[in-house]
């Protein structure tokens, strides 16, 4: 089983990826496969609503989107990881959810069933409409969402404060616990 992560921070090694980095650790830990795709700070449009995807089964706009897209389609565990950016994820995840929902829909529902998961790095609110933004898209897609013992956040706004966030970090290994269990159980 192979869990896909996407850190859309331009920090590539700042809080979000050390939060995705943790919930990684514990999916490999129990012996999944991992990936983490470095996404923040690449150049990216958003979705034009062509629909061209619902001949091609990709998006027409040749960039990383439809690798993206690829490696979700063939994961069993999804996590989309964005820092708070004026009480929102970053425009790179907001393109990857616009093009990647709409290919997943015309490509007979790809997504559908696979577990889907949201972190984010927040200084100091906002994460909660981050969070929503993110798991709308994996509602709508007809995933199943795993919980934590809290809300999938770290109050982190410097490099490295996720280290010291000693929740955060407790949240973001039963996240990974609740990953591992959720794909035991359902793809026993």
């Amino acid at each position: 089983m192979k869990v896909f992560a996407v850190n859309s921070s331009p920090r590539h090694e700042g809080n979000t990826f050390q939060m995705i980095n943790e919930v990684l650790s514990v999916c490999a830990e129990a012996g999944l496969e991992t990936e983490l795709f470095q996404a923040g700070g690449r150049i990216v449009r958003g979705c034009t609503h062509c629909n061209t995807c619902a001949t091609l089964k990709k998006c027409k706009f040749d960039d990383w989107i439809n690798e993206v897209y690829e490696k979700m389609k063939a994961a069993d565990a999804i996590i989309l990881g964005s820092p708070t950016y004026f009480f929102d994820l970053t425009p790179e995840l907001k393109a990857v959810i616009d093009r990647c929902g709409f290919v997943s829909r015309r490509d007979g529902f790809s997504l559908s069933r696979k577990v889907g998961t949201a972190v984010s790095a927040v200084r100091r609110a906002g994460g909660i409409t981050t969070l929503d933004s993110i798991q709308h898209f994996f509602l709508i897609n007809d995933m199943i969402v795993p919980g934590s013992t809290y809300l999938n956040m770290s109050l982190s706004l410097n490099e490295g404060d996720f280290q010291n966030d000693k929740e955060g970090i407790k949240t973001m290994r039963r996240l990974g616990e609740n990953i591992v269990w959720l794909l035991q159980k359902t793809n026993g």
